[in-house]
């Protein structure tokens, strides 16, 4: 190996991105802003150049994240459920939280929440749950809505004896 180590100009390099950021046809930008996305990549490219850039201990733990809303306040209203990245109502996270990158798992923990904690609004979560049972959802083949509430038909459906016989 020779002595002579290659050290990169950050001016150079810098220029360099720069006009290729330029160059991209999906890049647009004024000239107003060129000079500061000039500054900021030589700042890096310096950064990188001089070895300051190391990670340390406090880059690579876990990020403490702070949310838009209380825990409580996201399930306040039974219709919806608040997300704590952005503070919208949603009546389901789970695509919410997909678009963002995350499991509701990873969710859960980024704030600290039970495991138990809903992915999904109450009064969704009922409606749901109710047109599951209206359409059969849930029970074994051969057995009626009857007997799958485990409730005998009511007494204002069944006839009396003395209705019965007057209808004979």
């Amino acid at each position: 190996m020779s002595d002579d180590v290659y050290a990169p100009n950050p001016v150079e390099l810098a220029a360099e991105l720069t006009i290729a950021w330029l160059g991209n046809p999906n890049t647009r930008t004024s000239a107003d802003d060129v000079p500061a996305f000039l500054g900021k990549m030589y700042e890096t490219v310096s950064s990188l150049v001089d070895g300051n850039r190391t990670p340390s201990t406090s880059e690579t733990e876990v990020k403490e994240y702070s949310p838009a809303v209380t825990a409580r306040k996201s399930l306040a209203n039974p219709n919806v459920i608040i997300s704590m990245i952005d503070g919208k109502p949603y009546k389901a996270l789970r695509r919410h939280l997909s678009a963002n990158g995350m499991t509701p798992a990873e969710y859960r923990e980024r704030y600290g929440l039970k495991p138990d904690y809903p992915m999904v609004a109450a009064a969704y979560s009922e409606s749901r749950r109710a047109m599951a049972k209206k359409i059969g959802l849930g029970r074994k083949p051969g057995q009626s809505n009857a007997a799958m509430a485990g409730t005998k038909p009511s007494s204002a459906s069944r006839k009396s004896k003395a209705e019965e016989a007057a209808e004979e």
